[in-house]
């Protein structure tokens, strides 16, 4: 598509008085595919010609007329559009041949030079358990980093644990008062958490309770030696059990990076807000004061001498960018937490930093279940641990039904279970409300990652059989390709570069989510109407080409979102 935008683009330039690059920033793919593939909007010329689009159009389509380039074969004007139509033999072998011979690296490319990328995701609460609740922040980001790697970027995956505040004074003495170390060492987080609920249920009826955590924590942040020693044990725990999670998902960090870790930073941001003339004593705290930029006060420090979170947030930032010197530094938060990150980002323009504006939150809905949502205070949570196990063992219980005789069912059990969980989140607008359905995410005839996998398991399928040597480049069974089922998919597979760059640009995954629906379903429609193996040989052996450039497409879009296509299943 993109020889196919420069070539088009170059055509129109040497006819007009805008350059190439104009032109191709003005090229749209139409709305009816019959009408085209690419379009030309004449607007743009109406002004300096002094004509209506559409005369434009026809005058450029009679200078075209009879002519083809190497990919398009006709340009046709339809009222104020341009509209080129591609040459499908040509096309089918130009995109064919880049998938064959690109192979695993179809569709990356080196667009960012190698610059840093951080991203901060997932994030979860130490000494809690990995709530679902954190799926979408994990598997948005991780993608986001699979992507912008991709793309030629340093991605630097950092995991901002929630691993300080006084939440760590009321976990002291919960447990001192009703810990047991017994328990601990069973399930260290799940205890921790019903340690954690148990607190509150108890300050409520004794709220001295509360006047000891805060005592407790003051101890921690003056590294008193027993407070660190618990502080240490809850988070060493806590990691433990979150990196079988992370082992399950396939997701692993640079960096662990928590709260904890800019603590020694904190002076030099408020001595820089102060330099800077931007913070001022309030009632004996320290803050921002943002009204002229129509956002509520920043609090720097509280009046007992206690750091906030925006003072941590605002020490990270700086850190990062003075140790990864990054092209963006990307925040998948949930976006409940945006004027969080406009506060974070406007004071750090306020202190001078030009490179706020390389900062960037990636917001994303709530995922909803019928019981609401999730609160750890209340100790109604549901964990993620359990639906990655749930999701497994009812993709096994349907490939048992399906293909009893598989060979390793278990393997294609977890590809598909987690799978169905990474994409069911995906494949939705980030910024929407998911709310989870285990009827739709485990459908295999529905818009799902197995949907997509099968179609991946097929492919490969077909392949096996095939005589050996059938995969071998032949540009004469390329050019056999002429059907409207097979030319419509091998202009499918030629989008996936575009889409992968539409899904960084955007920060949204679900461009690329979509995306291998539609190379899934072209596939079907293509396998229902064209027959493989059972075709004449010149026709099988240029079709046995096509499935398997879309079986590359479709590993390479999944891998992308971290999910595995299955040989078999």
């Amino acid at each position: 598509m993109q020889k196919l935008k420069e070539e088009v683009g170059q055509t129109i330039a040497s006819l007009i008085s805008l350059e190439e690059e104009e032109v191709f920033l003005l090229l749209e793919v139409p709305p009816d595919p019959s009408l085209g593939d690419l379009a030309f909007p004449c607007y743009t010329l109406a002004r300096e010609l002094k004509k209506p689009p559409p005369a434009i159009a026809v005058e450029l389509g009679e200078k075209l007329a009879g002519q083809r380039g190497n990919l398009w074969e006709k340009a046709v004007p339809t009222g104020p559009y341009l509209n080129f139509h591609i040459d499908p033999q040509a096309y089918n072998r130009e995109i064919i041949s880049q998938v064959w011979k690109e192979g695993e690296d179809y569709g990356k490319s080196n667009l960012g030079g190698g610059q840093n990328v951080p991203i901060d995701y997932s994030s979860p609460n130490i000494a809690k358990p990995f709530g679902v609740g954190h799926i979408r922040s994990t598997v948005i980001g991780h993608a986001l980093y699979l992507i912008f790697r991709a793309l030629g970027y340093n991605s630097i995956g950092i995991n901002h644990l929630g691993d300080w505040g006084t939440q760590f004074g009321k976990l002291i003495v919960a447990f001192k008062h009703w810990g047991e170390e017994s328990k601990l060492k069973e399930k260290p987080v799940d205890y921790l958490y019903q340690l954690y609920v148990q607190f509150h249920q108890e300050a409520e009826k004794d709220p001295s309770l509360d006047d000891e955590a805060r005592s407790w924590f003051r101890k921690l942040e003056a590294g008193e030696e027993e407070a660190v020693a618990y502080w240490n044990r809850f988070r060493e725990l806590s990691l433990e059990t979150y990196e079988s999670i992370y082992s399950m998902l396939g997701i692993q960090f640079e960096y662990y990076h928590g709260e904890s870790h800019y603590n020694q930073m904190l002076e030099r941001v408020i001595d820089l807000a102060r330099e800077k003339g931007i913070a001022r004593e309030s009632e004996g705290a320290l803050i921002v004061d943002l009204e002229a930029y129509d956002l509520p006060p920043v609090m720097l420090r509280k009046q007992d001498g206690a750091t906030l979170y925006i003072t941590r947030d605002l020490a990270a930032a700086i850190y990062r960018r003075e140790r990864f010197n990054f092209a963006k530094s990307l925040y998948v938060v949930g976006a409940e937490q945006t004027l969080h990150f406009q506060q974070l980002f406007k004071v750090l323009e306020l202190m001078g930093y030009k490179w706020a504006n390389d900062c960037v939150h990636v917001p994303f809905g709530m995922i909803r279940f019928k019981e609401g949502r999730m609160s750890t205070r209340a100790g109604k949570i549901i964990l993620l641990e359990e639906v990655l196990q749930k999701s497994i063992e009812m993709a096994r219980d349907i490939i048992e039904e399906k293909n009893p005789d598989l060979e390793d069912k278990e393997s294609a059990a977890e590809a598909v279970g987690i799978g169905a969980i990474r994409f069911g989140d995906l494949s939705n607008d980030r910024i929407k409300n998911v709310e989870f359905d285990w009827d739709k995410v485990l459908d295999f005839s529905g818009e799902t990652a197995a949907y997509i996998q099968y179609a991946h398991a097929r492919i490969c399928s077909i392949i096996r059989k095939a005589e050996p040597g059938y995969l071998e480049w032949d540009e004469k069974a390329i050019s056999s390709l002429t059907r409207e089922e097979e030319v419509t998919l091998v202009k499918t597979l030629a989008l996936l570069p575009e889409k992968v760059i539409a899904s960084a640009e955007s920060y949204k995954p679900s461009i690329l989510a979509r995306y291998l629906v539609d190379v899934a379903r072209e596939f079907n429609r293509f396998y229902h109407n064209c027959p493989v193996l059972s075709s004449e040989a010149e026709i099988q052996h240029g079709r046995l080409l096509l499935i398997d450039a879309t079986r590359q497409v479709i590993a390479n879009g999944l891998g992308l979102l971290g999910i595995i296509a299955p040989e078999k299943m």
